[in-house]
């Protein structure tokens, strides 16, 4: 581990990106594709927010989990991202739910879309893994995340965003100690527990994990063998490990890349791109885009097309 920590940690970990997700929320916009390759800002789509986080934190092994209406972003992976090299110890596998471990079972969950595909992660020999969702769109370093995760010595680190606590009652709450370990995962509570030192904020999680590699194998197969289990990370698989393993809380603000006058917070499908395009050559490196033409928009009005 010594060896390890003399250098960048991006260099041992495999990003895996589910993007699976219907986002019935977005209605129309996901009639045809998934929230994760719904378009953002012209021809960018909201899952390159994730990849490009990933590459720009020297992640240079990628995996897709795709399932729901998968065409368009399968199709945007291998037109936008097709610059990886493999002599270079670098990958990009695209994974769609194809019944590699039952014949009857597409991916059942957030855990078992990992699970399914354990040979191939197993493959490239990475000692971590970071667990990302492919709909959520924000700017961050992996690697202070990789480096806590190690310095902590934590079986999972949990990605986790500061938020009112009058508002948190509607997410997977962290309960964490004054070292950040968590103590209790809480979702959807009434009463949300606050962070200490400041009672009126809670820690949300955002669904990012960082993993050894070894240690989220074998706990992707115990949990493939709970029948009671959904085989879902939020639901069953972090809950798990909080009240048996050691589980510690990485705050966004720590390694959310943003300009100074930028609050550290996720950002919504709706919000405006600009606030995010026009930082994209800072130090986390550039926003990374299709090569595909940009999505035409059509208005009609006084029953003529304009465009």
């Amino acid at each position: 581990m010594a060896a390890i920590m003399n250098e960048p940690l991006s260099r041992h970990a495999l990003a895996f990106v589910l993007a699976g997700g219907r986002g019935s929320r977005l209605l129309e916009l996901t009639d045809r594709r998934a929230k994760p390759a719904v378009y953002f800002g012209g021809k960018s789509r909201i899952i390159d927010f994730a990849l490009s986080n990933a590459v720009n934190s020297g992640i240079r092994r990628i995996a897709v989990a795709t399932q729901y209406k998968a065409h368009s972003l399968i199709r945007h992976l291998q037109m936008g991202w097709n610059f990886f090299r493999p002599e270079r110890n670098e990958s990009f596998d695209i994974l769609p739910a194809s019944q590699r471990v039952s014949e009857t079972n597409w991916y059942l969950g957030t855990a078992d879309a990992v699970y399914q595909n354990i040979d191939i992660i197993e493959s490239h020999d990475a000692k971590f893994i970071v667990l990302l969702a492919g709909d959520h769109i924000y700017k961050m370093d992996y690697e202070r995340m990789l480096k806590q995760h190690v310095e902590q010595r934590a079986d999972v680190t949990i990605g986790c965003l500061e938020m009112p606590r009058a508002e948190s009652s509607g997410f997977g709450i962290m309960h964490v100690d004054d070292n950040g370990i968590v103590l209790s995962f809480l979702e959807k509570p009434a009463d949300p527990p606050p962070m200490p030192g400041k009672p009126d904020k809670s820690l949300a999680s955002m669904g990012i994990y960082v993993f050894d590699s070894k240690f989220l194998f074998d706990e992707l197969r115990r949990d493939a063998n709970d029948p009671n289990s959904s085989h879902d990370f939020g639901k069953d698989v972090i809950p798990y490990i909080v009240k048996n393993g050691r589980a510690v809380a990485h705050q966004f603000s720590t390694s959310c890349v943003r300009s100074d006058d930028d609050p550290p917070t996720l950002t919504s499908p709706t919000s405006s791109p600009s606030s995010i395009f026009t930082t994209a050559h800072g130090r986390s490196g550039p926003m990374r885009r299709s090569r595909l033409p940009p999505n035409l928009f059509t208005m009609r009005r006084s029953g003529a097309d304009r465009r």
